[in-house]
């Protein structure tokens, strides 16, 4: 054969791309320009603003002081970062627990649980989470940024696992509990839905 043909050549000509070596040199390239990490300045720009719309769902007006710190800390972790994968779950479980530790210094709030946690898992469509939003501040801390992060950023289980310091299992229960929790909250009479939070476990 030709020498263009051979596996031994140094210098592949583009028929090794759009053959069967191309599949897997592609794949190859992805993965090198998906562990790149790009400078902290693009990576910020990237995610401030999704990241602020986050916490705003989980403290709202407190949430512009816990996004200062989440990004402080994302600045001084940064160079210690081996790979650029994942960085959207990376800056969003800096923000769960930025947020968390906010949640557990407000007075009186504690996180909760739902009796009611047995069963089939609750799951909303996009939707129905858009009709359902508004009442999610009144969700325990945990159980709020599970159903924020799955259904208002479309995060998998393992990464809110992850954010929450839980497992996958752990993450799909506490979204399930909050959708529950949620559909009890809009079905209830609008007289009793200021002290739900509280008459509802």
């Amino acid at each position: 054969g030709t020498r263009a043909n051979s596996t031994h050549s140094t210098c592949p000509t583009t028929a090794h791309l759009t053959t069967g070596d191309g599949t897997a040199f592609q794949s190859v390239m992805m993965e090198v320009v998906t562990t790149r990490i790009p400078q902290f300045e693009r990576f910020y720009l990237l995610h401030r603003d999704e990241v602020l719309g986050y916490l705003r769902r989980l403290l709202g007006q407190r949430a512009e002081d816990a996004w200062q710190e989440t990004f402080l800390r994302a600045l001084r972790a940064y160079p210690r970062l081996a790979h650029g994968r994942h960085l959207r779950a990376w800056v969003f479980t800096i923000a769960t627990n930025v947020a968390m530790d906010e949640l557990r210094r407000k007075p009186g709030e504690t996180v909760l649980h739902d009796e009611n946690g047995a069963g089939p898992a609750a799951e909303l469509e996009r939707d129905a989470f858009r009709e359902l939003e508004h009442l999610t501040g009144d969700l325990p801390p945990t159980e709020r940024a599970a159903v924020v992060l799955r259904y208002g950023y479309d995060l998998p289980y393992a990464e809110i696992g992850a954010a929450l310091g839980s497992s996958e299992d752990a993450a799909r229960a506490a979204a399930s509990s909050g959708v529950r929790r949620l559909r009890r909250r809009l079905s209830a009479p609008p007289s009793g839905r200021a002290g739900s939070a509280r008459a509802s476990v």
